[in-house]
Parts: structure tokens; C-alpha cells; sequence
């Protein structure tokens, strides 16, 4: 079931829809409150692991970006991958706000976080 649907009630704008990513039903959430963006992407139907990402202004020209895994997996670095792709994405984009991002998915292969982050990035 492909559907999307996006609000922009007060006081959070949020987009949603769900999209197949390698046979398995993906519902994505992606909401934007002032000082942050909240993502989730499901196949469980719960949240998962959930990260905090966030780009460092700091004396250097190249900036650095930082993840960390607030509660679930810690030992799956592909999650922290998606997790720093999405957050470097967002920064090219123009945006410096952080990013909270819950992954609960069944598949944690290299081309369904590929699928993810070029859904997301739509």
C-alpha cells in the first residue's frame, strides 16, 4: 500500500508515507519541529533503534558529523551509516537542525538503507 499524506498543523509539519523496500511494507514518518527533524522508518511497526545525529560547526572547513544511538542496537554500524548519510544529506540541503532518527526494519542490508535514504531524500 503506497500512500502519502503530509499536514502542516501547528505546531509540527509532518509528511508520511509507506513504500515497498525489498518486499517489505516501509512506513516512513518524517516530521519537522523547530529545532529538529524526526524520522522514522518501520517495517516492525515500532520504533526500533533510535539515533541522534548532528552536524559539529568547528574551526576546520570540512565539518564533522556526529551519531549516536540513543536506545536499541549498538552494535550495528549500518544503522549509524544511514543514521551519518541522512544527517550529511540534510546539511548539504542548507538545514543545521539535528536529527532524531528511529530505523525499525527487518532487512539491515546496504541496498535497503540505499532505498531509505534515496526515499527520504525525495
Amino acid at each position: 500500500m503506497n500512500t502519502d499524506s503530509s499536514t502542516s498543523q501547528f505546531p509540527v509539519s509532518q509528511l508520511n508515507f509507506s513504500r515497498q523496500i525489498k518486499g517489505n511494507e516501509t512506513e516512513i514518518i518524517i516530521s519537522r519541529y523547530e529545532d529538529h527533524f524526526m524520522v522514522i522508518a518501520t517495517q516492525i511497526g515500532t520504533l526500533g533503534t533510535i539515533m541522534y545525529a548532528r552536524k559539529e560547526e568547528g574551526v576546520s572547513i570540512n565539518p564533522t558529523f556526529n551519531v549516536s544511538v540513543i536506545f536499541g542496537k549498538r552494535d550495528e554500524p549500518m544503522l549509524v551509516a544511514c543514521a551519518r548519510q541522512m544527517i550529511e544529506h540534510m546539511s548539504l540541503s542548507g538545514s543545521s537542525r539535528p536529527l532524531v532518527l528511529s530505523l525499525g526494519l527487518k532487512d539491515h542490508s546496504v541496498v535497503c538503507f540505499s532505498a531509505l535514504l534515496f526515499l527520504m531524500g525525495k
